[in-house]
């Protein structure tokens, strides 16, 4: 029978925390937080239950994430943000794993809560997620701070039944400061990689990416809330280039 460690990491997390936790204990052999020095009740939290609590200066997502991963002391990781959490079905998948893990890592539905309201539809739904993974074979890649697990090239991937229930923004104020943030970091990491922002990029790739979202993936079907995020993830687009344009035009100057 294989063990399994849960693997988080956090900053602030004391709304949600403890849903995150509740839904690991009786799934995993030992639950790892990694935590940025909250300065809320997030660590009160953890020690209520039987965590190793590990405190580090945030490192970038990825970098975050990849040093929580050295920690575990079991490979077969199951990884969660501090704001998700594991449904009752996906519990009972992954405890089935336990005597009969085939893959180098399996999918895993993400359901996204939305100011009260779960999303069905645009790029939140499914939103699969590869969170179940041998870490032996995979490791946390990506550009900040969109971070996904990358495995081998002879990768073996199942699909779990089940969601990772999100609880996500739960006000528009919270979603917009995020998405300033957001595209913040994501310029900075273009700007790193010397990634170029043309006239048409700036115009064109937001306007699709809202349209992708609410009209060809159904956004429009989760009502006013699904026209909001459709039109924040055209504008986090476009936020990400036009603060790319002004990293150059900056570092031009000085």
């Amino acid at each position: 029978m294989i063990k399994f460690s849960g693997v988080i990491i956090t900053y602030n997390e004391e709304r949600y925390i403890e849903e995150c936790l509740k839904s690991l204990v009786n799934v995993v052999d030992e639950i790892i937080v990694v935590d940025s020095y909250s300065t809320d009740n997030t660590k009160t939290i953890c020690e209520k239950y039987d965590v190793v609590f590990i405190e580090q200066e945030f490192l970038g997502y990825i970098e975050q994430k990849n040093f929580a991963l050295s920690k575990a002391s079991n490979d077969y990781i199951i990884s969660l943000d501090g704001d998700e959490s594991l449904s009752g079905k996906l519990q009972q998948s992954i405890v089935a794993l336990k005597n009969n893990w085939k893959q180098d890592g399996y999918y895993c539905n993400r359901f996204n809560n939305f100011c009260g309201q779960w999303i069905k539809h645009s790029d939140w739904y499914p939103n699969r997620k590869l969170r179940v993974f041998d870490r032996r074979k995979a490791t946390w890649k990506g550009i900040n701070p969109h971070d996904h697990i990358v495995v081998d090239s002879n990768k073996k991937i199942g699909q779990l039944k089940g969601d990772i229930l999100h609880l996500t923004y739960q006000t528009y104020s919270e979603f917009n400061l995020k998405m300033e943030h957001f595209s913040s970091i994501s310029a900075e990491a273009y700007y790193k990689l010397g990634k170029s922002v043309p006239t048409w990029k700036l115009i064109w790739n937001p306007t699709w990416a809202f349209f992708k979202a609410y009209v060809l993936r159904l956004g429009f079907l989760d009502g006013f809330n699904g026209f909001m995020i459709c039109y924040q993830t055209g504008h986090l687009t476009f936020l990400k280039y036009a603060k790319l344009r002004e990293l150059y035009r900056k570092h031009r100057k000085s």
